[in-house]
């Protein structure tokens, strides 16, 4: 993982953000990336991710419904408290669509990708497929463990 700068500008991935809110394969490394100097940012996308995935844990009986009902309430509270800026997905989707297109890839992971060419920024990712689309387009990541 690269060394933190003051307040660096990074962009989050469904895949940690449900790391941050549900304990399981990665979550002390999502949880430690808080504890760094960064700034967040995200497509309004990932709350809509993150919800899915908190229901197919549900759906897997791998998580109670109000548990998961708790976790998403996390990451809101979260957004409202700053610590994660949403960004309008519509300012962003032209550039995933050509990104989708150009990579061969799903257009919602190109929308995180678009954010962070757009912004300058790092993407904080436990995909591994989008880590090395991100690296392969020269984006600082910083990679958290998935099971």
């Amino acid at each position: 993982m690269p060394p933190a700068d003051a307040q660096q500008l990074v962009v989050l991935d469904a895949s940690v953000a449900v790391r941050w809110v549900v304990e399981e394969e990665g979550s002390v490394e999502a949880a430690a990336l808080l504890e760094q100097e960064l700034s967040w940012i995200t497509p309004r996308l990932l709350l809509t991710e993150v919800a899915s995935a908190l229901r197919r844990k549900v759906a897997d009986n791998a998580l109670a419904p109000g548990v998961a009902g708790q976790a998403l309430d996390v990451l809101l509270q979260a957004v409202a408290d700053g610590v994660i800026r949403l960004i309008d997905d519509e300012r962003i989707i032209g550039q995933a669509l050509l990104l989708a297109m150009s990579l061969q890839h799903k257009v919602p992971d190109c929308l995180y990708l678009a954010l962070a060419e757009r912004e300058g920024a790092a993407i904080a990712t436990a995909d591994d497929r989008l880590s090395r689309l991100a690296r392969s387009r020269a984006v600082r990541v910083w990679q958290v463990p998935h099971g």
